[in-house]
């Protein structure tokens, strides 16, 4: 059965418990902002998700149960019917979030004291989870070129990844908040540097489903022999059918002397048990979700073009990074002439719009910040009318 979307509907989130209003006064200081912060769509999830849940909860007993082999199987054909990448069962395992799955990573693979590469401007929990670690940040930082895009640092990588201290890079790719999924050479390179240095790669793919203008998804682990050697991808139906409320995600490694040890660990300290709301929905969603994805894809690029026309029109001082991946917009508002608090306040304060401050994702944030576009229309020009009132 074919269904029709309607990302146009406004929906009703009070009572939802969405952290993209509970947490307004606590991180913005008060209650009556928009949110176009946190990284979740406001559009509801494909129906074929919210009837199996219905279905399910609507048996009386929720005891302990055990994971389908039919829940691995949907996330094998998603990745060969999407990305082209054939996976076998071994080689997959849960957990309970990309994060947490990074964490994991963290924990496992390194030890206290131990240098971990990120590229900053970055997702910021990558920051968080080395610190809380007691592990030391090694910030690769990526280069802002005259055109509005990133790229890698490759001289001051080598000499990063050189340092015996250093084990492990972490990569966000598609990359978050810049939006630029690496080419098939940028990631043979890092491979074969971190190969060569006995670096092991943990690859944040949580966005890779979410392609845009006709862009592929390039998996680090599938870019050359050396990124199979080193890698570890990590992966969510999350984002892409915005589900992030079951906490599911998945690890694949193809290196059997990372994976067995490994995965050894997570399943004896039951890590990798999901939920059964965790794989029903997850396995929902890759097998009947395709079709909303297809549906979505063109409504996130009609909505970043209209964030583009809009600043080109009403607010020039604001540039516009167009995104190859999701639904998170990369704001430069440097020629604005004004601090990055100043930024911030008007936002707050006279736009009512809550947007994530580009500092949360390192110093090379400042005069940025990010703008999420995955909801209606309506609300997203009524949104861009107040941020042009405010700086006006």
């Amino acid at each position: 059965m074919e269904h029709t979307f309607d990302f146009d509907e406004i929906i009703d989130q009070s009572g939802s418990c969405a952290m993209k209003y509970e947490q307004l006064g606590q991180l913005f200081g008060r209650c009556d902002l928009r949110p176009l912060w946190i990284a979740d769509m406001d559009f509801a999830c494909h129906p074929a998700i919210q009837e199996a849940m219905m279905k399910r909860f609507a048996h009386p007993i929720y005891g302990y149960t055990a994971t389908p082999d039919s829940y691995w199987q949907s996330i094998i054909d998603w990745l060969w019917s999407r990305h082209g990448v054939r996976v076998s069962r071994e080689e997959l395992i849960f957990a309970p979030g990309v994060v947490k799955a990074l964490a994991f990573c963290v924990n496992f693979f390194t030890r206290q004291g131990d240098h971990i590469i990120i590229q900053e401007p970055v997702y910021h929990p990558f920051r968080m989870v080395i610190e809380a670690n007691g592990r030391v940040v090694s910030n690769n930082r990526l280069v802002h070129v005259s055109d509005g895009d990133y790229v890698i640092d490759y001289d001051d990588l080598e000499e990063k990844m050189a340092d015996p201290q250093t084990k492990m890079m972490i990569l966000c790719n598609p990359h978050n908040p810049a939006g630029v999924q690496w080419t098939s050479e940028s990631l043979q390179r890092v491979a074969r540097m971190a190969k060569k240095h006995g670096v092991i790669v943990v690859s944040d793919e949580i966005h890779g489903d979410l392609m845009l203008w006709g862009q592929k998804h390039q998996p680090f682990v599938e870019s050359c022999p050396e990124a199979a050697e080193v890698g570890i991808w990590l992966g969510a139906p999350s984002k892409t059918f915005n589900i992030p409320g079951f906490a599911s995600s998945w690890i694949m490694i193809r290196n059997e002397a990372l994976r067995i040890p490994f995965y050894s660990w997570l399943d004896a300290n039951e890590f990798s048990d999901p939920t059964f709301t965790a794989v029903l929905a997850a396995e929902t969603a890759y097998r009947y979700g395709g079709e909303w994805l297809d549906a979505l894809i063109p409504y996130i690029q009609d909505n970043i073009i209209a964030v583009e026309e809009f600043m080109a029109s009403r607010l020039p001082q604001v540039k516009v990074h167009r995104p190859q991946a999701s639904f998170l917009v990369w704001l430069d508002m440097r020629e604005l002439g004004l601090t990055q608090q100043q930024v911030m306040d008007a936002l707050v304060n006279k736009a009512h719009l809550a947007l994530n401050n580009g500092t949360m994702f390192g110093e090379d944030g400042d005069g940025f910040v990010r703008l999420n576009v995955a909801t209606p229309r309506r609300c997203l020009v009524e949104a861009l009318e107040a941020m042009a009132g405010a700086f006006s």
